[in-house]
């Protein structure tokens, strides 16, 4: 009769533990899908306002076109090529805003000043959302990894998470403005 007692007593553990366990997964993929939403939430943001910046008149007609159509195409990308999309309207930013004289043109707009602040913002944000998404991923991923919960599927049918690549890096002239 101890015996059983010792063998109940043990599952108890076991199915508290797993279960503790099982709260934590699910608290990590709610965390991630949060951080995920700020993420789209910041890219698009950032999509929105350099649209709204290459479509306002203030800046050179090439600049404007590469910058449209590098905004548009983020905004539009399908889930498989976001990343490069996100990337590719880095790469346009950081091409029209290579040089401070771009930055002073805008500046020097009505209301230039406002969405050149907005600009920056938005810039700036970005790479921490993606921090803030990437550790959620680290993190969701480091769990998943044990033993007990691949043994015990305590993911559930929940997709393995994946990171969010890509070059996020801000203009230089945009971010010298700001410190």
């Amino acid at each position: 009769m101890t015996t059983l007692i010792w063998i109940v007593a043990l599952l108890v553990v076991v199915a508290v533990y797993l279960s503790w366990t099982a709260g934590r997964l699910d608290r990590l993929h709610s965390r991630l899908d949060a951080a995920r939403a700020a993420l789209d939430a910041q890219l698009l943001r950032r999509a929105s306002v350099a649209q709204e910046l290459a479509t306002a008149g203030v800046l050179d007609p090439a600049a404007s076109i590469v910058l449209v159509q590098a905004a548009h195409a983020a905004r539009q990308a399908e889930e498989e090529q976001r990343e490069v999309a996100e990337s590719e309207l880095s790469q346009a930013l950081r091409a029209v805003f290579a040089e401070s004289g771009q930055v002073e043109a805008v500046r020097e707009a009505p209301g230039g000043e406002a969405a050149l602040g907005e600009l920056t913002e938005a810039v700036r944000r970005v790479p921490m959302a993606r921090r803030f998404h990437n550790d959620a991923v680290r993190a969701a991923r480091a769990l998943r990894r044990h033993r007990k919960v691949r043994w015990f599927r305590l993911a559930g049918h929940a997709p393995f998470p994946m990171a969010f690549e890509m070059d996020d890096e801000p203009p230089a002239a945009l971010t010298a403005q700001v410190g």
